[in-house]
């Protein structure tokens, strides 16, 4: 089930190896274990021919005021 980001969460089980070069490379890169996952992932898919569009990012910040004037 999709989380309220609109991203599928699930479990995934890396040798400790890989899961420590992704570390170090997220951290040389400013990004999350995650997100760095996730940009390696994509750009596998892109070599394969597999393009995958990026979502839309999320609004940030809080909505406007509705003034009634």
């Amino acid at each position: 089930m999709p989380s309220s980001s609109g991203k599928k969460a699930f479990a995934l089980r890396l040798d400790p190896a890989v899961h420590a070069a992704v570390e170090r490379l997220a951290a040389a890169e400013l990004r999350s274990a995650n997100a760095q996952i996730e940009i390696l992932l994509r750009e596998a898919l892109a070599k394969r021919g597999q393009d995958v569009p990026m979502a839309k990012p999320a609004k940030r910040g809080r909505p406007p005021k509705n003034r009634k004037e």
